[in-house]
């Protein structure tokens, strides 16, 4: 299982055909969306542009594929695509298909040339990273030169980061240096096979930058896609059994192995053990040339059952077993629970990791298991309650509806909008809730949709406080609808088919939500929101008429408490420190940097000594006071996963600052 973010579903339906044909294949997506979609955009001249421009970023991300003369050939069709598709004429991927394989095929050449010739290991020019995206080579020869460039920085980068004496490097530099080559350069080779696109990948990925023309969250899905997809929104997927994660260097690490599954039958995966090949389907793949996205496809895909994994463990030594998934429940997305010990008060804490359900596999919905998780904790006699929604992406509609309703006594917790203009108020309809001592909710930059949902509603009913850092900004909801009336549809569309609003009138979409609270965290700035895509929906909002009632607590005082508090503390201070080199180092240009290893070695220290200092302060554990509720103590006496990762998940909430402002913040409010 592979650790990602999911995003605001609902159920899937029957509509139309498709063909493999792409023109077809547009013309269904094109129905689909013009049928379906909450604000549909007419397909003109924006379109064709939009789409030009994003499928040409999509095909050469870092510009070093095409050249600058080969996209202003391509350029004659950016006014046309709307035209082209009106008119079922799609001649012209096929040209985009030919030259792109060609700059595919000469960017290998190039590679190769580099490999062959004699290498500077020291040179005069310099090198310079941006955040904005540098034009395309003007010709092979310019081309050749950045290659050969960046292969040399990345070169004196691995030299530099082995080791922190600089002397003793440049003293052994002339042995470490052609290894290091060797090592960039084969990267480099293998990496051009994750460049080759299949004729059908690379029509999906025109498909998705037409999509994205309507909004970021209508895309098209593969079979595959979808099973990925809605894996993520489940508790139980079928897994190989391991959980793995990207490392530093950009290599899939094994985290834990789970009992009963294959991969701990084996008894031969261990914790650290790297992950360097995959083979299925009679194809092999190897980690370092291949894209992250189809290693994503192996660990998520209900369609690949079966693999041959090859690892690398610590020892050196390298095994290949063959796994065989099976349904298991996925223990990093459910939610789980904690008894939280602070200034003479009970502090339940429960973690929210998703909104999942019932999908693909699934046996088990969020909002029952909170209310199991709230069972245990009411028994040990909490006096407050935190829920942590921070990095909860989304998930089901009728979760969040569900969840949201346990925590307010009764009333419209939210109003839908769908592309009719039509209102439609989200009530509910069971009096009372399942806790009634004060709360507050954990969110982030990356709580985004049914978090977003549910968040607005405790806020507006002041059911809780809401603290942390500003929301993703996500108010919208979308269905996957097959292309085919098949049951066994090989492609899907996601589309967006309504917005969510606030009891208020008010949306959170593109703006987030503003907590009552706000704590910063580090790389906030750098976080991804909805407000940085082109086609992101607009805020917009509407005139309730209804009333509701809200809870009478004042909590003015609370937040003006806090507020002192973490002004005041040097933790808080540290954090705003830090964010301020991140910044510095994310959104301003960094100066060019000349090809010389001294000069590589002081960028790569300075950049390192920040990474240090981050590291540092995020393996800080504050004075916490974690331990299970009195069922789980029991339930875990006789699983020794579950104690393992136990002691995971109890490190993580001591080194989160916000908890211990949002246990300040409870006894406050016990006290007020």
């Amino acid at each position: 299982m592979i650790r990602y973010v999911s995003f605001f579903l609902l159920t899937s339906v029957a509509f139309s055909q498709s063909d493999a044909n792409p023109c077809e294949t547009l013309s269904q997506i094109d129905k689909l969306i013009k049928y379906n979609h909450y604000k549909v955009k007419p397909v003109d001249d924006s379109l064709s542009v939009y789409t030009f421009k994003t499928f040409v970023s999509t095909l050469d991300e870092d510009a070093r594929l095409f050249l600058e003369p080969e996209v202003s050939a391509l350029k004659k069709h950016e006014f046309k695509i709307d035209d082209y598709i009106n008119q079922k004429e799609c001649g012209f991927l096929e040209e985009f298909y030919e030259k792109y394989t060609a700059a595919v095929n000469r960017y290998e050449k190039v590679i190769n040339e580099i490999i062959r010739e004699p290498f500077a290991f020291n040179r005069n020019d310099t090198i310079q990273f941006s955040k904005k995206n540098f034009p395309n080579p003007k010709d092979e020869a310019e081309l050749k030169k950045i290659l050969q460039k960046s292969t040399l920085f990345y070169v004196l980068k691995d030299v530099a980061e082995m080791s922190k004496n600089k002397d003793s490097l440049i003293q052994n530099f002339e042995s470490l240096a052609p290894l290091a080559k060797e090592k960039v350069l084969e990267s480099y080779q293998c990496k051009t096979d994750s460049y080759r696109l299949s004729k059908n990948d690379f029509y999906a990925a025109f498909y998705n930058s037409y999509c994205s023309y309507f909004d970021p969250h209508t895309n098209y899905l593969s079979q595959s896609d979808r099973s990925s997809f809605l894996s993520g929104l489940s508790a139980d997927n079928l897994t190989f059994g391991i959980y793995v994660s990207l490392n530093q260097k950009n290599e899939i690490v094994v985290d834990a192995v789970i009992p009963g599954s294959s991969a701990y039958s084996t008894h031969k995966i261990d914790p650290s053990d790297i992950i360097t090949k995959v083979k299925f389907d009679n194809k092999e793949y190897r980690v370092a040339c291949s894209s992250l996205k189809k290693f994503e496809e192996v660990f998520t895909s209900n369609k690949i059952k079966k693999a041959d994994l090859t690892f690398r463990k610590k020892t050196g030594e390298i095994i290949t077993v063959q796994l065989v998934k099976k349904v298991m429940k996925n223990y990093e997305n459910n939610v789980y629970s904690y008894v939280l010990n602070s200034e003479n008060s009970k502090i339940g804490y429960i973690r929210i990791p998703s909104f999942y359900s019932n999908y693909e596999d699934g046996t088990s919905n969020v909002s029952d298991d909170v209310v199991k998780e709230l069972y245990k904790l009411k028994a040990d006699k909490i006096d407050g309650l935190i829920l942590d929604l921070e990095n909860n992406g989304g998930g089901s509609m009728e979760e969040a509806k569900r969840l949201t309703g346990m925590f307010i006594d009764i009333g419209p917790i939210a109003v839908l909008k769908n592309s009719l203009g039509k209102n439609e108020i989200v009530k509910d309809y069971n009096r009372g809730s399942v806790f009634s001592g004060p709360i507050v909710v954990m969110v982030n930059g990356s709580s985004a949709s049914a978090s977003e949902f549910f968040a607005n509603a405790m806020q507006d009913y002041k059911r809780g406080i809401i603290i942390g850092n500003q929301t993703h900004g996500k108010a919208s909801m979308q269905r996957i609808f097959p292309l085919t009336n098949d049951h066994n549809s090989a492609a899907y569309v996601k589309i967006t088919i309504e917005k969510f609003y606030r009891v208020t009138g008010e949306s959170n979409q593109t703006n987030g939500i503003t907590p009552n609270v706000e704590i910063p965290t580090l790389f906030d700035n750098q976080m991804p929101r909805e407000k940085d895509y082109d086609t992101a929906l607009p805020n917009e909002k509407i005139e309730t008429k209804f009333k509701f009632q809200t809870e009478t607590t004042d909590f003015s005082s609370v937040i003006e408490k806090s507020a002192i508090r973490l002004k005041e503390n040097p933790a808080i201070q540290s954090i705003a420190k830090l964010n301020s080199k991140i910044n510095d180092l994310y959104d301003n240009n960094v100066s060019p940097i000349r090809l010389q290893f001294a000069n590589v070695f002081d960028e790569v220290s300075k950049v390192n000594m920040l990474w240090k200092e981050i590291t540092d302060f995020s393996e800080i554990e504050y004075p916490i006071q974690v331990s299970n509720s009195s069922m789980n103590e029991e339930y875990q006496q006789f699983d020794e996963f579950l104690k393992s990762s136990s002691v995971e998940k109890i490190k993580a909430i001591k080194q989160n600052i916000h908890i211990v402002e949002g246990l300040h913040i409870l006894n406050d409010l016990k006290n007020n």
